[in-house]
Order: structure tokens, then C-alpha cells, then sequence
């Protein structure tokens, strides 16, 4: 009857384990611009999608629109190049915004909400099995990032991003295509790293207190991807302790 009994818990603890791999989320990444006069309602549609539990989204503030007149305070270089390599892998002519890549598999204008919301969809149904993958806080501010074991990557082990951001900002156009409007920016990326690769067995990566206390203001990810921008093969979200 012990036996028995023991052999129930396992299995039921192995199923949650297993649904907590499968629940992870379909990521959306928003290449966008301050300086971009079509960014605005692909902006305020990102705002929206962050309200789903089911979906982790960021924005990626690219440089390439700040030569007309206005920087846009939260572009990166990383931000422009992480658009580049997905153009090269999706076998795009050009990059524009505002892009959305959903899933790091699919992308579309990220103002046509009828196009996201079926690459949403489609993400979330054919998606294979997913690595478990939970984040947690240690007592001296490191955060842990536990990986589970799975399916071998085909190629090169996946690579582990570690992705930093905020909330939500405002900022008044001075400048440039948008000039004299507000701009509103939904989580904005403030950091982005590569921390370790993955190649299918469990392991656990650990980002240092000094650099997970300048993450963002709101939260941190993990995107588990293959070849570094090919599809997303698990990601996970914290919220960013108070201090």
C-alpha cells in the first residue's frame, strides 16, 4: 500500500513538473524606435499583449532611426543586432519597425494585430516538448537559473539569454518623426547577455549579485534559443526584488 501510495506522488509529481515545462510562455520581441511615426500603435498593442500571463514580450529599441533627428534613449546596439541576425535567419530583404518575432520562429508588422495574434496562436500549438526551466532568487542577490534535461539540441548546444527590463516609460518627442507626441514604451530591455549554453542534460547558471542588481526595474528572463536566434526553445520570467 506504501509502495503504491509512493508511486501516485511520483507520478503526479511528475506531471506537474511536466506542465510547468509545457506552460512556459510564447515570447514577443517588438523591434521599435522612438523615432519611427508607425512604432506607436505597435507600441501601445505590446502594452496590451504584456497583460497576458501567457505571453512574455519586450521591447527592442533599435539605433538605426536615430540619424533623423531624434535618439531614442533606450536603443541599444545589441537591440539592432539582435534584429539583424533574425533578418539573415528569416531570410528577410530588410529590417523595419515595428517587427514582431514571435517565439524567435516567426515575424510580422507589429501594428497588425489579426497577423501577431495567428503567429501567437500557431506558436503556442505546434510548440515541442520544452525544457523545464525555473528562476529563483538566492539570499545574497544572485539569481539562479535551473534548467531542465531534454531533447538534444540538432547542432551547437542552445544559447541561455539573460534579458533585463522595465515596466513602462513615457518621454516626450522633442524631435524627429514623432515630434511634440509622448511616447509610450512598454517593457523596454535594458540588458542583454548571453550567460551559458544548454545542450540538453539539467544544469543550473548563476548570474552574480553585481550584475543581477542592475537588470531592470521590473523584471529578468532567460530565453532558452537555438543557434543563438533561431526558435525559442523555453523562457521563463522573475519579478526584480524590492529593494
Amino acid at each position: 500500500m506504501v509502495a503504491r501510495l509512493f508511486a501516485l506522488v511520483f507520478l503526479v509529481s511528475a506531471a506537474a513538473g511536466a506542465a510547468r515545462a509545457e506552460d512556459a510562455p510564447v515570447v514577443v520581441e517588438l523591434f521599435t524606435s522612438q523615432g519611427c511615426s508607425s512604432c506607436p500603435p505597435a507600441d501601445r498593442y505590446l502594452g496590451e499583449l504584456a497583460k497576458r500571463p501567457e505571453l512574455l514580450v519586450f521591447a527592442f529599441h533599435v539605433e538605426y532611426w536615430n540619424y533623423i533627428g531624434w535618439t531614442d534613449p533606450y536603443s541599444k546596439p545589441w537591440a539592432t543586432r539582435r534584429q539583424r541576425e533574425y533578418s539573415a535567419r528569416l531570410k528577410q530583404r530588410f529590417v523595419y519597425t515595428p517587427e514582431m518575432v514571435i517565439d524567435g520562429a516567426a515575424e510580422g508588422i507589429g501594428s497588425e494585430r489579426e497577423t501577431i495574434e495567428a503567429l501567437i496562436r500557431a506558436a503556442a500549438e505546434k510548440h515541442p516538448p520544452r525544457p523545464a526551466l525555473k528562476l529563483r532568487w538566492r539570499e545574497d542577490g544572485a539569481l539562479l537559473a535551473d534548467i531542465g534535461d531534454g531533447q538534444s539540441p540538432p547542432a551547437q548546444p542552445a544559447t541561455v539569454w539573460l534579458i533585463g527590463y522595465d515596466r513602462m516609460h513615457t518621454t516626450q518627442v522633442l524631435s524627429g518623426e514623432n515630434e511634440g507626441k509622448t511616447a509610450w514604451d512598454h517593457r523596454p530591455v535594458r540588458s542583454f547577455k548571453r550567460i551559458g549554453a544548454w545542450a540538453g542534460w539539467q544544469e543550473q547558471l548563476v548570474v552574480p549579485p553585481e550584475e543581477a542588481k542592475n537588470l531592470g526595474d521590473l523584471g529578468a528572463a532567460v530565453l532558452v534559443q537555438l543557434d543563438g536566434n533561431g526558435p525559442i526553445l523555453t523562457a521563463a520570467s522573475i519579478e526584480i526584488p524590492q529593494r
